[in-house]
This record gives structure tokens, C-alpha cells and sequence, in this order.
């Protein structure tokens, strides 16, 4: 044990320890001039505005720019921008990431999703211009027919075409619901929406 502590305090041991300390501070160095080059470290690139750019023309920004991208679903149609065209981006536009970095996409879709037409046959026309805003369609106009049933839907027509409750129609659709006047006879009128 004595021999220990004196192998300690000996010359040959404390020369080899500063050998050993020089060594692995220039492996430090080494390592971390090497992650440094490797990773880009302080270069950062401009994240584009991709904002209503084509899917084909975001794909060359993304490789001119030295990124990447992933798309994500689309979300629900936006009339203000292009069909196909990028509605949103992570991270936004003029953020500085690294080279490489991933992008994520929400693509605008090719146009609004389908809805049902809800059964608003033999309902009135209040009731049933409610059931329709409340799945997306607008009532566009009222038309009445000469049945009993006064304000009475007797059916429903898209673009001069009768559908039938279940049909699918694209969010937004303009309808017109066909109601009774409450007579027999008589003539058929034709009143806008004011809505």
C-alpha cells in the first residue's frame, strides 16, 4: 500500500497524468471543431412565405432553400386562396432555422367537402332553412307551388334540379326550397331570400 502512494506522488506518474490531460483536451477540441462543421453550427437559412404557392412550385423553394417538407392533411377549403395552393406553414415565414430543417404544409384542398342534405321534406321553411345553414347549404330563394300546405317544403332543387334528402351536395351549395302557397289553384310565385 505505501508503494501505491508513493507510485502517486512519484514523478514518472504525475508526467503521465499531464500527458493524459493534454491528450484529452485536444480530443475535446477535435470533437467539437468537428460537430461544429457537421452541423452547421451558427449558419442558419430564411424560411420562405410559401403562402399560396403550388405544391410543385413549394417543392422547388424547398429544395432551392436546402430544406425539407412534409404535408400534412388538408384542411377545409379556403375560397381566398388557389386550389392545391399552401394555406399554412411551420415554422411561418422569415423564421431562421438550420439547413435541412423540415417544413410542414397544410395544403388547400380542391374544393369544399360534401355535405348531406338533411330531410326537410314536410317541414316548414323556417325550420328547414335552419337544418340546412346548420350543415353548410344557403337557401338561396323560395318557391312556392300551388298545396295546401302553406310554407310547407315540398322539395328541394340544386341548380334547377329537385334532389332528394341524403343527396350530397358541396358545403356552401346554393338551394332553392320548394313550399305550398296554402291554396288549390292560383299561380305560383317566386320570392328571393332575404338572407
Amino acid at each position: 500500500m505505501r508503494n501505491f502512494f508513493n507510485f502517486l506522488r512519484s514523478r514518472t506518474f504525475l508526467i503521465q497524468l499531464g500527458l493524459a490531460l493534454v491528450v484529452l483536451i485536444i480530443l475535446v477540441f477535435l470533437l467539437l471543431g468537428w460537430l461544429k462543421s457537421t452541423t452547421n453550427h451558427g449558419e442558419f437559412v430564411e424560411v420562405p412565405d410559401f403562402s399560396k404557392m403550388s405544391v410543385m412550385d413549394m417543392r422547388k423553394a424547398v429544395e432551392d432553400a436546402n430544406l425539407r417538407y412534409e404535408v400534412l392533411d388538408s384542411a377545409n377549403y379556403n375560397p381566398d386562396y388557389p386550389r392545391f395552393s399552401i394555406i399554412d406553414q411551420d415554422p411561418k415565414s422569415g423564421n431562421k432555422v438550420k439547413q435541412d430543417r423540415k417544413i410542414y404544409f397544410t395544403v388547400n384542398p380542391s374544393g369544399y367537402k360534401k355535405v348531406t342534405v338533411p330531410n326537410v321534406i314536410q317541414v316548414t321553411q323556417r325550420n328547414a332553412s335552419s337544418m340546412l345553414r346548420a350543415v353548410g347549404l344557403d337557401v338561396q330563394r323560395t318557391s312556392y307551388i300551388d298545396q295546401i300546405g302553406k310554407d310547407m317544403v315540398y322539395y328541394i332543387k340544386y341548380k334547377g334540379k329537385q334532389i332528394k334528402p341524403g343527396d350530397k351536395l358541396p358545403k356552401t351549395s346554393k338551394v332553392e326550397l320548394v313550399c305550398g302557397n296554402g291554396t288549390i289553384g292560383g299561380r305560383a310565385q317566386i320570392k328571393a331570400d332575404s338572407e
